[in-house]
């Protein structure tokens, strides 16, 4: 009898041994991955990814970290310093080349995901022949437009830019406020100054790139200062009186109220305005720098990516590699289309559901009538901290525009020495 009890209480230990030896490696096997991102314009539509990927893969939970202002500069201190995110939210182009340069990505190119993406969007995260990011998104930075307001003042979608300055004079004569604007964030005069810059650079600006690359250009060589400055001077004299007090929220809500008849933007910020007003009626067109139409091109490219961190335990590079796989699938890409309202890169992606600024993006870059996003190939710190910075500095009157010329050239020269 005794016997019988310390044989069952042998196997009763075993049993408990072996169980818990059963539940911990069950929860060794859980990770949780941290997923970088600046796109503020979908943080719930981030949440709702997070969660659908969770579902399929329940050992992987999604952590996410917004940054929307100077992400940079908070990713390149935390790369630096050994605190990488597994899952970084990157620009194209500058932006992967750089992390790239500096050891900071993992080496996509032969991960399966890769051949699922239209292969003309890989130049944007290929460096030195390699593959360090997925581009996600195709996207255009140009004027949403309220279709019902310009049909309302009898006023045709402007070509040229007198055609625009004929456009804004109606609306004001109207008391419609022609741009709903954001001059609080320094990102969107940023996107401004280079968009007006690409276009009035034209054919000119690959060779241009390439002499500051070299340190031997300046920021007003392939253009006449004049004309971009006098752009800039428009603009402010186009968009609301407290425009400087408005942040993305505010510009998106007194465009989707109907206050301003345009605002210039990304796509992105359509869906925010769409969601608020749900009868508006928009359209999509590139803002027109001179009078000839030929020019009016959408400033239009790859916009965001998700690269690796190269320093992310194994286990948490299995897992983010996983995340970047399911992106690629039907389930993934229709939340991309639906929910966040973004154009995708992967071969196949059907965009027949989007709204018509989508179809306008879409036929103007099958017809050829758009600009690289130039300021995605600038060294990162020129773009970041002389373009966004001086061009608001500019618009606020605190810089004139030889202050800013100089401003962006020294910031150039000093990066590419480096």
């Amino acid at each position: 009898m005794k016997k019988s009890r310390i044989r069952y209480f042998l196997m009763t230990l075993i049993i408990f041994v072996l169980a818990g030896t059963f539940f911990t490696s069950f929860a060794s096997d859980k990770v949780e991955i941290e997923l970088f991102y600046y796109k503020q314009e979908i943080v719930k539509q981030m949440g709702e990814m997070a969660e659908a990927f969770s579902k399929k893969y329940p050992n992987v939970s999604v952590k996410l970290t917004l940054i929307p202002n100077d992400s940079m500069t908070v990713l390149q201190t935390r790369m630096a310093g050994g605190d990488a995110p597994d899952i970084i939210q990157l620009q194209a182009y500058s932006a992967v080349f750089e992390f790239a340069k500096a050891g900071w990505l993992a080496d996509l190119t032969n991960e399966p995901v890769a051949s699922k993406v239209v292969d003309g969007t890989k130049t944007s995260v290929t460096y030195n022949g390699r593959m360090y990011a997925l581009p996600m998104d195709l996207a255009g930075i140009g004027i949403i437009y309220n279709k019902d307001i310009l049909n309302k003042y009898n006023l045709k979608t402007p070509t040229t830019f007198s055609e625009l300055q004929k456009v804004c004079s109606t609306l004001k004569k109207n008391n419609i406020t022609p741009f709903a604007g954001l001059l609080k964030a320094n990102w969107s005069l940023g996107h401004f100054i280079s968009m007006v810059h690409t276009t009035l650079a034209g054919p000119k600006l690959m060779p241009w790139l390439d002499s500051m690359n070299k340190g031997t250009g300046s920021f007003a060589d392939p253009i006449k200062t004049k004309d971009l400055f006098n752009i800039m001077d428009f603009y402010k004299a186009n968009v609301g009186e407290n425009a400087a007090e408005m942040d993305l929220d505010e510009q998106q809500a007194a465009f989707a109220s109907g206050e301003a008849a345009m605002m210039v933007q990304g796509l992105w910020s359509y869906g925010a305005a769409i969601e608020t007003n749900p009868k508006l009626n928009c359209g999509f067109i590139p803002f027109p720098c001179t009078n000839n139409a030929k020019d009016a091109k959408l400033f239009a490219d790859v916009d965001s990516t998700f690269a690796l961190s190269a320093i992310s335990s194994p286990a948490k590079t299995k897992a983010a590699k996983q995340f970047l796989e399911w992106l690629a699938t039907p389930e993934a890409i229709k939340i991309w289309v639906e929910r966040c309202k973004l154009v995708p890169t992967f071969k196949g992606a059907d965009v027949s559901s989007m709204d018509a600024p989508f179809q306008d993006l879409v036929r103007y870059m099958n017809e050829g009538k758009t600009n690289p996003w130039a300021f995605s190939m600038y060294p990162v710190a020129a773009f970041e901290d002389a373009c966004k910075n001086g061009a608001q500095e500019y618009i606020f009157g605190l810089k004139n525009a030889n202050d800013v010329i100089e401003f962006i050239d020294e910031t150039w020269r000093r990066e590419v020495k480096q």
